[in-house]
């Protein structure tokens, strides 16, 4: 099997411009239609993830987990980003990636690597590692779509040498793209990543599915680091960042620029915009969901301490949007005296 035309162009393309492709990583309550429309506007990679999609929760809409707004795509979006789901039965994703693709979704990711203590309770996410068996039967199941079918892991549950066995399972099911975070579910993100088994991944993909597209994601700060490794480890195909974008939402820019409080503020106020809109669509995300955002933006190297915690007590998005006017009017004046 070949990598599908979905990746295989977006590869392409990031080949000849001479670079690995960069994604977005799929992060819970993140990577949604408002904050992917945020980072396109700031600096966009070459395809988005969304948020976690309870597999059967798309036929279902009755599951404890459900779809709400997570496939919403919004016009102004280039393209729909690739669908992340996560669950252990195959019939699920059978059913979920028929319908996405009935709803012109090009690409599904299968979530084998998130470390949440409710989703592997519910054995999704890295509960998959345990029980290989349930990857291979899911990631056939998804197949049967004929969408593009990639999986995001780790190197292992409780060791890193256990990706010797389980990247090697997970390779032999030929998928798209495999995506591996850098480190095992026990360690979270509490060590640094495990850089020096990149070369040993590429390797086994060589050896065993030297069509599919390997892509890591740990501890990448930007483009150009995400450059650098690539030119570091040559047969790595994609950057994936993840939480890179809450130090730098321009992680994504090609050519870095200095970008002073000012435009800052005005991607704030284009997401207070972009989830009001939301909100007329879905309940939820709900208003608080928006508070880890105000650290992207209000940044204390740029002496905007006070205005992040001023902000963190507001209510509403008219209240944020206040707090930013009278911080700005501040601003003029006081650059003005």
């Amino acid at each position: 099997m070949t990598a599908t035309p979905f990746w295989s162009q977006i590869a392409a393309q990031a080949k000849a411009d001479g670079r690995p492709f960069f994604t977005m990583a799929p992060m819970e309550a993140v990577s949604n239609t408002v904050f992917r429309q945020v980072i396109s506007h700031a600096a966009a990679p070459d395809t988005f993830f969304s948020e976690f999609v309870y597999a059967k929760s798309i036929t279902n809409p009755n599951t404890k987990f459900p779809v709400h707004g997570r496939l919403y795509v919004a016009a102004a979006e280039s393209q729909k980003p690739v669908v992340q789901l996560w669950g252990n039965e195959a019939a699920d994703f059978a059913s979920a990636t028929a319908e996405l693709r009935d709803r012109g979704f090009e690409a599904v990711d299968i979530n084998m690597g998130c470390p949440d203590g409710t989703v592997i309770k519910n054995h999704g996410g890295s509960d998959l590692i345990r029980n290989p068996q349930w990857a291979e039967d899911v990631i056939a199941a998804a197949k049967t779509s004929g969408l593009a079918v990639s999986a995001k892991t780790r190197l292992g549950y409780s060791k890193v040498a256990e990706y010797h066995d389980w990247i090697a399972t997970l390779l032999s099911q030929h998928v798209a793209v495999l995506t591996v975070h850098l480190r095992t579910k026990q360690e979270m993100s509490k060590v640094p990543a495990h850089f020096e088994v990149i070369d040993d991944l590429i390797k086994m993909r060589d050896a065993i599915a030297p069509e599919t597209l390997l892509q890591i994601n740990g501890d990448v700060a930007d483009y150009q680091a995400g450059v650098a490794l690539a030119k570091a480890h040559p047969g790595l195909d994609g950057i994936m960042i993840g939480r890179g974008v809450f130090a730098n939402p321009f992680a994504f820019e090609s050519q870095p620029q200095s970008h002073d409080l000012h435009e800052l503020l005005g991607l704030l106020n284009m997401q207070l915009d972009l989830f009001d809109d939301f909100a007329t669509r879905y309940d939820v995300p709900r208003f608080p969901s928006l508070k880890r955002f105000f650290k992207i933006y209000a940044r204390p190297e740029l002496g905007a301490t006070d205005l992040r915690n001023t902000m963190m007590d507001a209510k509403s998005t008219d209240d944020v949007r206040k707090i930013l006017a009278a911080y700005q009017a501040k601003m003029r004046v006081t650059n003005h005296s």
